[in-house]
């Protein structure tokens, strides 16, 4: 009984963190094993959420941090790399839920450095050093939140209202922190979190449950409905889109499904795909060559 109860207390996440510092010279590379095991403790040994989870339940992601540059003393710009998955029932196959590059990433971290972080005091008492766990939770809230979403309307939104909380009380030092602002461009965490809350946005909320847990879940049992309530879904991005040209929300989302359209497309009748096809590759310009391929 009491093993049985350790295991539904279980945390949240299961991520798999790398951290590649070939780039930097005259740092020893304990440094970096220190940092990814540190950032891999606290994704990992941290409670996210209330709920309780069994051990086959944990959101599954990856957490890929690459050091470009130093920044001063101790002192890093990277890129992370952001990928998480939930799996889809009666299947072996687990969905994409994010797949993103975050290139805007600064902190200062030393060997010895325990993370720390606090959701009513996010900017720390170093703001460099807060600015690491401040960027790591702010993206573990945004999968769990993703996450819940797809098995529930809305079932998410506390979390992702988490994430706004760490926007708004992001650590500052200057100009050398960016990320957070709204001011900084139309393409950073402020405006991905800003779009996913923001009631212009709603529809896209309302087609994300159901290509998860309408569409993709449906497809072992109800194949022809499943790939329909998809493909009907996908007025609704074009409204969205018409409405928000250039949105980042778009962008992540197309980040994470472009293979799933393409597939679901090729298990349509050939005649029905040329509109969808064309849908498609206005909202997703990088993908667009792949849609094209198969109309």
């Amino acid at each position: 009984m009491l093993l049985f109860g350790l295991n539904t207390r279980a945390q949240e996440l299961q991520c798999n963190v790398e951290v590649l510092g070939d780039k930097i010279q005259n740092v020893d590379a304990k440094v970096f094993m220190s940092l990814k095991k540190s950032l891999a403790d606290f994704l990992n040994n941290r409670k996210w959420t209330t709920d309780n989870f069994k051990p086959n339940e944990k959101i599954e992601c990856n957490f890929l941090l690459t050091i470009e540059s130093m920044a001063g003393e101790n002192t890093y710009k990277a890129s992370l790399n952001i990928q998480a998955s939930r799996p889809v029932f009666n299947t072996d196959y687990n969905t994409p839920t994010v797949n993103y590059v975050d290139r805007d990433v600064v902190f200062k971290f030393v060997e010895t450095q325990v993370l720390n972080f606090d959701d009513n005091r996010v900017s720390g008492s170093n703001a460099m050093e807060s600015n690491l766990t401040a960027v790591f939770a702010y993206y573990a809230y945004l999968i769990i939140g993703l996450d819940y979403n797809s098995f529930q309307q809305d079932g998410g939104l506390s979390y992702l209202k988490r994430a706004q909380n760490v926007v708004n009380n992001a650590p500052e030092e200057g100009k050398q922190i960016t990320g957070w602002k709204a001011t900084e461009g139309t393409r950073n965490r402020y405006w991905l979190i800003d779009q996913m809350l923001s009631p212009r946005f709603s529809k896209f909320s309302e087609y994300w449950y159901s290509f998860h847990r309408l569409g993709l879940d449906r497809m072992s049992r109800q194949p022809d409905e499943a790939r329909k309530t998809i493909l009907d879904g996908i007025a609704t991005l074009t409204e969205i889109n018409n409405d928000n040209p250039s949105s980042i929300l778009m962008q992540f989302f197309f980040n994470a499904k472009t293979n799933e359209f393409v597939n679901i497309l090729t298990q349509t009748p050939v005649a029905e795909r040329k509109d969808y096809v064309s849908q498609l590759s206005r909202m997703d310009v990088p993908g667009s060559a792949r849609y094209r391929s198969i109309k």
